[in-house]
């Protein structure tokens, strides 16, 4: 497990450079991030350094109201879902999370208890506010990720 205090915005956005820099460098198929937070937490923000750090140029919103942000970069599909307003499972199949495409599919879901079913997820990120900081707390399936993570981080 991986903790990291962010003392501000940058800092949040670089933890989410470093996340998009590991997910440049692995071979899956697909990866799955689930990012837990209280709202304004900084979620959106993390999923805004990943994109960034992916070469997306354009701007990056919280998928509230869409409840689906696609993203098509380097022919890679990204999503970046929200599930806060969803309240059963036939809305999120409406999503079609799990659909097969030719290229690496990178799904980011925030609210991920909302899905109600169990899911392969490669890194659970919980964001948390304290004493005017933020902190984050990763989780990840392989130790090579979070190593990855944690060397690009602490290297800049």
């Amino acid at each position: 497990m991986l903790k990291i205090k962010l003392k501000n915005e940058s800092m949040t956005l670089l933890l989410g450079s470093a996340i998009g820099n590991t997910i440049k460098n692995i071979d899956l198929k697909n990866f799955e991030v689930h990012l837990n937070g209280n709202l304004g937490a900084g979620k959106t923000t993390l999923v805004r350094g990943i994109l960034r750090s992916l070469n997306w140029t354009d701007v990056v919103t919280s998928p509230s109201y869409t409840l689906c942000e696609e993203y098509e970069i380097d022919g890679r599909l990204l999503l970046h879902v929200d599930l806060y307003r969803i309240n059963s499972i036939e809305d999120v199949e409406v999503l079609n999370l799990d659909r097969t495409i030719a290229t690496q599919k990178i799904i980011f879901i925030e609210w991920p208890k909302n899905l109600q079913t169990d899911r392969n997820v490669d890194v659970i990120i919980n964001l948390a506010h304290e004493n005017q900081a933020r902190h984050a707390t990763l989780k990840c399936k392989d130790s090579n990720i979070e190593s990855s993570i944690k060397t690009y981080y602490e290297s800049k």
